[in-house]
């Protein structure tokens, strides 16, 4: 009955990590076809990503569902109790990832056919791949169990924040060399925004991850460099 009892337990939990890992899957996929589709004007695409947020959504819902009842069946303690709540932190984050590529979609056809210059369009190209790589990236370490490349990751946020700043400085002087750029450029600084705010997000399972595997914290000043605030024109 005991073996029973554990086995079935292993399998809740696996279940579980499963489910992390869709989600890491998805969230990967929605990050690439939504920028993907803002660099191409592709509306079919970015209706797609919209789409693919409802079964993100459900995939969290799954999560919490089974980790609830784990929890209440199970009465886990220690480092399966650290899992199953580390896990319940992460689907969160990944959730929030998807409706984050999916507000990048959404301003697809505002933007536009012929409203972001080459060079521009090449600068938020560069920073969703350096954010793409990290979405995969950090369920990639947390399902192998590297601590070590976990704390890299979520350390190489700052690279996202150097790079937003940089984008964030380009789309202000389109604006201002071309009043008739402003348009555009609003969306596309929500845009790279929201791609800011996925890497925030993917540091945050970074965190909970590296916790789950270790049982001890991540020093909590992690490097932060967006500069945006004193990127502004003075009035």
């Amino acid at each position: 009955m005991m073996a029973h009892t554990v086995a079935s337990f292993d399998e809740d939990l696996r279940q579980i990590s499963q489910l992390i890992r869709d989600m890491g899957d998805l969230a990967g996929s929605m990050v690439g076809a939504s920028t993907k589709a803002l660099l191409n004007s592709d509306n079919a695409l970015a209706q797609r990503v919209v789409s693919d947020d409802a079964i993100m959504d459900a995939r969290q819902r799954e999560l919490d569902d089974r980790a609830i009842t784990l929890i209440a069946k199970r009465q886990p303690m220690a480092d399966d109790l650290r899992s199953v709540v580390g896990a319940i932190r992460m689907a969160g984050d990944l959730e929030r990832i998807g409706d984050l590529a999916k507000n990048i979609a959404k301003r697809v056809g505002s933007v536009g056919v012929s409203a972001a210059p080459r060079d521009l369009s090449h600068s938020i190209d560069s920073m969703a791949q350096l954010v793409l790589i990290q979405v995969q990236g950090v369920i990639e370490e947390y399902t192998v169990g590297d601590a070590t490349a976990l704390a890299k990751l979520r350390n190489d946020d700052e690279r996202i924040d150097v790079k937003y700043t940089s984008v964030f400085r380009e789309l202000l002087t389109y604006m201002m060399e071309d009043p008739r750029n402003i348009t555009a450029c609003t969306h596309l600084l929500f845009c790279a925004k929201n791609l800011e705010r996925i890497g925030d997000h993917v540091t945050n399972i970074a965190e909970n991850a590296y916790y789950v595997l270790t049982g001890t914290q991540l020093p909590a000043n992690r490097p932060k460099q967006d500069e945006t605030a004193m990127s502004a024109p003075a009035a």
